[in-house]
């Protein structure tokens, strides 16, 4: 099947073949034309199916006609993440090259009177994720009464981050005659119940069952301890021919320490995580799409969406808190028919999340043989044990040495612990109640003397 026996226009079809494409994804094929012909839609796909192409390009062809109206969206998109909404107006971008459409991010993390310009213009496509929309709509900055076509996407993400009753709250402010479009990677049953409330007669599309893997993605495992996770780490990324990688961990503060850590060791690296505002997002995003950086360590707002070509390998320094987060960062990695590499690093601590994603995705992740690799490469146990000891210093003791190594404090003058101890005054021996006490002369006080007896009178 072509793009072109799906029932776009001529100008669609031309911005298609511009941007390289020629034959639909099967969620493409499958979302497009009931979209056309203004159904409500579930659709059910995996990471990396061209999900977002299937709604995307057919709302083009259906705004080409109309007339905006200031403060007034004729479409809503409804993003979990600024990454996410970003990802959709680039598409926006490319596609609708041919058309006349405006349109406008509303987004966390960036100047909000910008955004409320825009909207005072008038825009077909309002990408917005729902907090920031919230606020909008709160203070009288936008009316949501002339949304005709409504898309939830990455709904199951919207459900991990809190945002259904927000989600609720913008779909009764809208239009009870409308098009409504649900997309996600999995179906629990909050969603389900989102879904039966908001959506009428849906065509249900399934590209693939709930949770499942990219077969282009080889996955392992590595049982390392949690002292030994970054070696663990250096080493895939020096000896498993790693051409580009997102490196993903459960906290901000892991985000950074891994990204410091790796450029101490010579390693080409960037971060993103959810205490970064939204420019230098982009920047970093921009290094790594461009080849500047080889290796971005991330936190979760990059495990969804991100569309970046030729990403080699995924590394999880932690095993995921979801399980479905495991689906969606491995599939950054395998994307458009490329083969791909996902590690996962196991520490004892691990072990529950380990069993929820084994669980979810109906498979046990194979056991990658690292010590045998480890040894072979050169890191005898000898060295290993020299690198433990550090690790027992307190944490005051350790960031006091980072602060010398950076040269924010002078160096301490540590002598040798035999040295100090020869400094220690003698400890008197104490005496025991139950041995003898030798009777003082007659008429000597052998008591404790007051000191006011010391204080002459005179």
């Amino acid at each position: 099947m072509k793009f072109a026996d799906l029932g776009l226009s001529q100008e669609l079809l031309q911005s298609v073949e511009a941007a390289g494409y020629d034959e639909p994804t099967p969620i493409q094929a499958q979302a497009i034309p009931s979209v056309l012909m203004m159904r409500d839609l579930i659709g059910i796909a995996q990471t990396g199916t061209g999900k977002t192409a299937s709604f995307v390009l057919p709302m083009i062809d259906i705004l080409a006609h109309g007339r905006r109206r200031a403060r007034m969206p004729r479409s809503l998109i409804l993003e979990p993440t600024r990454e996410l909404a970003a990802q959709v107006a680039e598409n926006f971008e490319k596609y609708g090259t041919n058309h006349d459409l405006k349109m406008a991010l509303l987004i966390g993390g960036v100047q909000m009177a910008d955004q409320v310009k825009a909207l005072d213009e008038g825009v077909d496509v309002l990408i917005a994720t729902p907090g920031r929309l919230m606020d909008l709509f709160e203070w009288g900055k936008i009316l949501l009464t002339g949304c005709d076509l409504l898309v939830i996407d990455e709904a199951d993400r919207m459900l991990d981050m809190g945002f259904i009753p927000d989600i609720e709250t913008i779909c009764e402010k809208l239009p009870p005659q409308r098009q409504t479009l649900l997309f996600s990677a999995t179906m629990p049953p909050p969603i389900k119940k989102l879904a039966d409330r908001f959506l009428t007669n849906p065509k249900n599309i399934e590209v693939s069952r709930a949770a499942s893997t990219n077969e282009n993605i080889e996955q392992f495992k590595i049982n390392v301890p949690a002292r030994k996770k970054r070696e663990a780490l250096r080493w895939i990324l020096e000896n498993d021919n790693v051409n580009t990688a997102i490196i993903f961990a459960n906290r901000k503060t892991t985000v950074r320490e891994l990204n410091k850590s790796l450029q101490r060791h010579g390693f080409k690296t960037g971060e993103i995580h959810g205490d970064m505002d939204q420019p230098a997002r982009l920047a970093e995003l921009a290094l790594f799409k461009e080849g500047k950086i080889n290796i971005l360590a991330a936190s979760d707002v990059a495990a969804r969406g991100l569309d970046i070509k030729g990403v080699s390998h995924v590394v999880n320094f932690d095993c995921p808190w979801h399980p479905d987060d495991y689906v969606h960062r491995i599939g950054r990695t395998g994307r458009a028919g490329a083969k791909g590499r996902a590690f996962t690093l196991i520490a004892p601590d691990d072990a529950e999340a380990l069993e929820n994603v084994e669980k979810l995705t109906g498979s046990k992740l194979p056991d990658f043989d690292f010590k045998a690799h480890f040894e072979k490469h050169g890191y005898p146990e000898a060295e290993e044990q020299q690198e433990e000891k550090p690790a027992r210093r307190s944490r005051s003791r350790r960031d006091d040495d980072e602060r010398e190594e950076r040269g924010d404090r002078p160096k301490r003058d540590r002598k040798p612990r035999r040295e100090r101890a020869e400094k220690k005054p003698e400890r008197q021996p104490r005496q025991r109640r139950d041995e003898p006490v030798e009777p003082s002369e007659p008429g000597v006080w052998n008591g404790p003397v007051p000191e006011f007896l010391g204080v002459s009178a005179l």
